[in-house]
């Protein structure tokens, strides 16, 4: 399993939002390449970041803080947020992004997603974000009448590298991770699934090194890391010690 810690970027700088809610932001670091570092300093492999912006915006709003983040961490990093384009992609991956997340897109229009992951191969994510369960695009400011199961099986052989799933109703709000919900997702589709929204503490992390949740890729943790309730040093210890009992 990989932890991913997640650096949501609204006007520069990191935040935690409550439910989605650009207006329930709150400001955890205006340096977003430190936050990068010392992530990586905590054991971290990979970064999970978001220009919340650029959600609203269909481009990339903080690019500068982007760039920041790549100059800072040799972590792998993936990349959400504004995201409509070939050339959009292309860009972003010749920066140095290791994975491009396509959520609007992919409900606006898959056969992009599909021929990006032809031209782009291993470097498409698709982002699913779910608000009682229909997938919410533009921000999640407005719902489809798309089910997650139902867009994540348009892409189960277009060669998507993973989706990640974010339940809307648990996001920031540290309730913990709806794994019911992902398990459906990820027994669903091939493809892997990482669980995002709501991981609140390291009881979250116990629940995903169960034999159950073995067949997802991950999750993602926020603002669980950025307020103390869950110790990366602790939470990084159970995954490389499941890694090790497994091997």
């Amino acid at each position: 399993m990989i932890l991913f810690p997640a650096i949501d970027l609204k006007d520069g700088q990191c935040v935690r939002l409550k439910l989605g809610d650009m207006d329930q932001a709150t400001v955890f670091n205006d340096d977003p390449g430190a936050q990068a570092k010392a992530f990586e300093d905590q054991g971290f492999e990979w970064l999970h970041v978001v220009d919340l912006n650029g959600a609203f915006a269909g481009e990339s709003v903080n690019g500068a803080a982007v760039d920041a983040i790549l100059k800072s961490t040799k972590n792998p990093v993936q990349l959400g947020g504004g995201i409509r384009t070939l050339d959009h992609i292309e860009a972003w991956l010749d920066k140095g992004i290791s994975r491009v997340i396509l959520g609007t897109v992919a409900v606006r229009d898959p056969d992009l997603v599909k021929e990006a992951c032809k031209k782009f191969p291993g470097k498409v994510a698709v982002g699913i974000d779910a608000k009682g369960g229909y997938v919410a695009v533009e921000g999640w400011a407005e719902t489809s009448e798309l089910t997650a199961v139902s867009l994540a099986k348009q892409f189960e052989d277009a060669g998507v590298s993973a989706i990640i799933y974010t339940d809307i109703d648990r996001d920031g709000i540290l309730k913990g991770l709806n794994i019911p919900s992902t398990l459906e997702l990820a027994q669903a589709v091939s493809i892997p699934v990482i669980a995002s929204g709501g991981l609140a503490s390291i009881d979250d992390i116990h629940q995903l090194l169960e034999p159950e949740c073995a067949i997802l890729e991950g999750a993602i943790s926020g603002r669980a890391l950025y307020d103390g309730r869950l110790d990366p040093t602790v939470a990084m210890d159970l995954i490389r010690t499941s890694r090790s009992k497994a091997s």
